[in-house]
């Protein structure tokens, strides 16, 4: 049986809970030839005080990620790392992104067409250049954002002749149902973007796996796990 990490006690500390993890990635990696080195650890830190974040960093994770951008912007002085380890996962208004533009250097929540000229706007006056995903709306899901399977390649070609942005990967929150179908479904849109060879996109990467499905994610080729819960315990 797989292990969990909430199966620790409460007292457990945030580098034992992300002991147990990178144990239950290599075992899944295993099972598919996967190297765990490629598969990076990403702490989500909604209303996780940075005290508890940098405990994470300590404890190796590669990535935080960001869910709000007015948290980011009153936590990232206190945070033990710079913008290089940080990404924005939360649905982005475009009002915020002066919140974010310095503080990150990939936004994964990228879900409409829209979105993506605002932030290659905000880029060209900031001179930066700035790597997204594509978030997908793997499940068709009325209530959540993100560009429907059969509109992300059409999306990817628009997006990708925007010359601040560079189309890096995939992210999705799949549907919490049982089974892994949309978990597959991922992981083969992936596969056909990268085949279509689209200017000024790579496709390296795909985020997809929380604290309840990671392992599953693992198995199903993502390269960026999304873990909140089963790090830093429930929220309060």
């Amino acid at each position: 049986m797989t292990r969990n990490p909430y199966n620790a006690s409460p007292e457990s500390s945030v580098a034992e809970r992300i002991r147990i993890i990178r144990e239950v990635i290599a075992e899944e990696a295993a099972k598919t030839g996967r190297d765990p080195a490629g598969i990076k650890l990403m702490a989500v830190t909604k209303t996780v005080g940075p005290e508890r974040v940098n405990e994470a960093l300590e404890a190796g994770v590669e990535l935080l990620g960001e869910n709000r951008a007015q948290e980011l912007r009153e936590k990232f002085q206190f945070y033990a790392c710079d913008s290089a380890k940080i990404h924005f996962i939360g649905h982005l208004q475009t009002n915020k992104i002066k919140d974010i533009i310095n503080r990150v250097t990939c936004v994964e929540s990228v879900d409409s067409v829209r979105l993506a000229h605002e932030l290659n706007e905000a880029c060209r006056k900031a001179d930066l250049q700035l790597d997204i995903f594509l978030q997908v709306n793997i499940g068709s899901e009325p209530q959540k954002s993100g560009f429907l399977p059969s509109e992300t390649a059409d999306a990817a070609r628009q997006i990708s002749e925007l010359e601040h942005l560079h189309i890096r990967g995939l992210m999705a929150v799949p549907p919490h149902v049982p089974g892994e179908q949309y978990l597959a479904a991922m992981e083969a849109l992936r596969g056909e973007l990268q085949a279509a060879s689209i200017p000024n996109t790579s496709f390296d990467e795909l985020s997809m796996g929380m604290s309840e499905d990671y392992a599953a994610a693992v198995r199903h080729g993502s390269t960026i796990l999304r873990i909140g819960r089963g790090i830093f315990g429930d929220r309060t």
